[in-house]
């Protein structure tokens, strides 16, 4: 099984000390089976413009880095948002889903690829396989 990582997957094992059932996750998954969409990489590098709106620098510096060492490690497994993938954002888009977690979701059914989220009553309504790494 193939794996499209959420944001707060991601955004948990760049915290200093991560969920012990997150790092289990990922120590199990074949880094080959790992990708990302562009949405996720957005709203990562989102986080890091906020926290410079902030005033909090070193925090946002921290956080680049680790956004630039996830970007090369995934290299060719990073999704775009193709004409298919909006198609079927249209179609999941009735349900009560925000526009990242639809194209998150259609992205991961476009390539038959498995959510891994915490947030999987986002995700419940738009036919994708959602894992809880969290447990």
């Amino acid at each position: 099984m193939s794996y499209l990582l959420d944001t707060n997957v991601l955004s948990e094992v760049m915290r200093p000390k991560p969920a012990a059932a997150v790092v289990e996750w990922f120590d199990r998954a074949r880094r080959a089976d790992q990708w990302l969409s562009v949405i996720t990489l957005g709203e990562l590098r989102r986080g890091v413009a906020l926290l410079r709106h902030r005033g909090a620098m070193a925090r946002a510096d921290t956080f680049e880095q680790a956004i630039g060492d996830i970007e090369a490690r995934h290299g060719d497994r990073i999704l775009p948002v193709t004409t298919e993938i909006a198609r079927r954002w249209a179609r999941i888009s009735v349900h009560s889903i925000d526009m990242a977690d639809g194209l998150i979701a259609a992205t991961a059914l476009a390539h038959g690829l498995a959510v891994v989220t915490r947030n999987v009553k986002h995700f419940e309504e738009t036919g994708a396989v959602v894992i809880n790494p969290f447990g």
